[in-house]
């Protein structure tokens, strides 16, 4: 599981790039083989390198493990110019790819499509960073002592970010590997049993040195402390009271939890990139608002105060409760934008909430703004989309030491859990257009059938036919899929937009689930409970999008429907208790007085 560990790149040591012209020349480079006796094994390559370079083989190793999986990609970039299973990068921030070029001798285009040159590149520049990283410019001594060089070769845009990287390589050593690489060449490696000298990455602080964006610092004037000060100005934004002076607000103080519970991490993506989206959150007439920001490269930014309510899910009263982070990205190609930086400084921030305000580590309380119903009968955002992976970002949480929450398992549940929800399943800690993680459902029990109603039909990212993983539906039957995908179909409950569009109103109908083989866990760990719609007599029971009396209808379902509800609420101001269901791809809320909630 520690491959799943992987920092992408995002910047480089400005110093470094500045000193790069003489620093090459000032230090002994490597003495590198000569093109006729390199040999094209992988493993050969691997012993070339060690020899060239003076860089541990187990250390060469692991990192063509950790960043590529030993696959140059067909000589493609990931989405911050790096190259090869050495993730050699070509951006703003810096350049290793020439570098090791002008190591190695060789032209770049070779660095980029031939992996044993990509490994003997990363050497390279593994060597050149150990001696320019040393006082006495020599290399270290032994395999624990690389570990601040490590740290420097990440080229991530915070210290802590740089230290996450050389852990999780570490981590690689500790527990080996055997791999097969894209020529079918097996390369192993014996677990390492090292204890790595942090001692080593005291001089590494945070590799972006250049010029923050417009409004940020670093200081110390932020609740989470990895991230850089972007928080806006009240005098300016804050709604209570500057909306009686300025035209525009964004976003209201508060002092939560005291004054309201914070219950909600809402999963964003932007849409846009790293500037437009901060010129977007620092524009008081935008009307919307963000706890955080995280890049690409996993630096995290900080507009708003913990405590405070954002305007940032499209529905109050879970705006109210929340707080939210956006991750730069796009949700109909989030295959090209998440990654493994984003997913680990992710993941840390959202640990550090839990844990600051004791939320569950599940699907009901870290919610994608696409599970948030919308409070009226209109649409609400999808994001962040089919290719949020959230089986594998709720583990990275777990390992930040959140547990999960215990209980026994519901008769007749599924949970989905498939294996493209595991892992980022490209190279560089990238995912691929196979870890597309929504499930459709069919108006009968066969994947012949034709699909539910669907408000923007050919959109991957319409939710309203489908469900994402970790969310748990209650199935009143199943069979496999007669046409011979292989699928199971389970029959659920399931509110469709069947009346549009002369209307949003949504209406559970009974439709069948496509689940393909393995993707589904049975039963469900701690459902608060099985609700079971009886209506008083009535033949159908309001849905709404927020526990509140008086609340828009934003949908309905006939006596006897079933859902799976995994949180309750007492309406404020009165004992009045609401129960939360899965009603579709989306959350939703009903009254107890409209259900009785099932033996299980």
């Amino acid at each position: 599981m520690m491959s799943t560990l992987v920092l992408r790149r995002a910047s480089r040591l400005l110093l470094l790039a500045l000193l790069s012209s003489w620093c090459f020349g000032s230090f002994s480079t490597p003495v590198q083989a000569s093109p006729s006796s390199l040999s094209s094994s992988v493993n050969e390559a691997l012993v070339q390198a060690t020899k060239a370079s003076g860089v541990p083989i187990e250390l060469l190793k692991a990192l063509a493990y950790l960043e590529g999986q030993f696959s140059n990609h067909h000589g493609q970039p990931s989405v911050d110019g790096g190259y090869g299973s050495m993730h050699l990068i070509k951006n703003k921030h810096g350049d290793t790819l020439d570098e090791a070029a002008q190591d190695l001798g060789v032209v770049v285009d070779r660095l980029k499509k031939d992996l044993p040159t990509n490994i003997r590149g990363g050497a390279a520049v593994l060597h050149d960073e150990a001696l320019q990283l040393s006082p006495t410019h020599t290399l270290p001594s032994t395999l624990a002592d690389w570990y601040g060089v490590v740290a420097e070769y990440s080229h991530s845009g915070t210290r802590t970010a740089a230290l996450q990287y050389a852990d999780a390589l570490y981590g690689v050593l500790e527990t080996g590997f055997r791999v097969e690489t894209e020529s079918g060449e097996v390369v192993v490696l014996a677990p390492q049993h090292v204890t790595p000298n942090t001692g080593t990455a005291m001089t590494i602080h945070a590799v972006t040195t250049g010029t923050l964006p417009a409004g940020c610092k670093r200081d110390a004037a932020v609740d989470y402390s990895d991230a850089i000060d972007c928080i806006l100005n009240p005098a300016i934004f804050d709604c209570t009271p500057a909306a009686a002076v300025y035209p525009g607000c964004t976003y209201e103080s508060s002092n939560r939890p005291h004054d309201l519970p914070v219950r909600y991490v809402a999963i964003h993506d932007t849409e846009g990139s790293l500037q437009e989206t901060l010129q977007v959150f620092q524009n008081r007439y935008s009307g919307v608002s963000i706890h955080y920001v995280i890049d690409t490269d996993g630096t995290v930014y900080e507009l708003l105060h913990d405590k405070d309510v954002g305007y940032h899910v499209g529905n109050y009263w879970y705006n109210q409760r929340s707080i939210g982070i956006e991750h730069i990205g796009y949700d109909a190609t989030g295959f090209l934008w998440y990654n493994a930086a984003q997913y680990l400084s992710s993941a840390k921030l959202t640990a550090y909430l839990l844990k600051k305000y004791q939320i569950p580590l599940d699907h009901e309380h870290i919610v994608g703004h696409g599970t948030v119903p919308s409070p009226h009968q209109t649409t609400n955002h999808v994001d962040p989309g089919p290719y949020w992976l959230w089986t594998y970002y709720f583990e990275l949480i777990h390992r930040r030491g959140v547990e999960y929450p215990t209980g026994h398992a519901a008769e007749h549940v599924i949970t989905l859990k498939p294996h493209s929800d595991e892992r980022p399943l490209g190279g560089n800690g990238s995912e691929t257009p196979d870890n597309f993680a929504f499930f459709f459902l069919h108006t009968g029990p066969s994947t012949a059938t034709p699909l539910i109603p669907q408000l923007e039909p050919g959109d991957i990212t319409d939710e309203t036919s489908t469900i994402e993983t970790n969310m748990s539906y209650y199935y009143l039957a199943r069979c496999k899929d007669p046409a011979g995908t292989g699928d199971t179909m389970y029959a659920i409950w399931y509110g469709e937009s069947d009346q549009f569009p002369a209307s949003l109103q949504q209406t559970a109908h009974l439709a069948w689930l496509a689940v393909p083989p393995g993707a589904a866990t049975a039963g469900l760990g701690v459902p608060v409970a099985l609700v079971n719609f009886t209506g008083a007599g009535q033949g159908t029971i309001s849905v709404y999008g927020r526990p509140l009396s008086g609340s828009d209808v934003i949908g309905t379902a006939t006596t006897g429907a079933i859902f799976v509800s995994g949180q309750t609420s007492v309406e404020d101001g009165t004992t009045n208790l609401w129960y939360e269901i899965n009603y579709n791809h989306r959350q939703a809320w009903v009254p107890a007085s409209s259900i009785i909630v099932m033996p299980d």
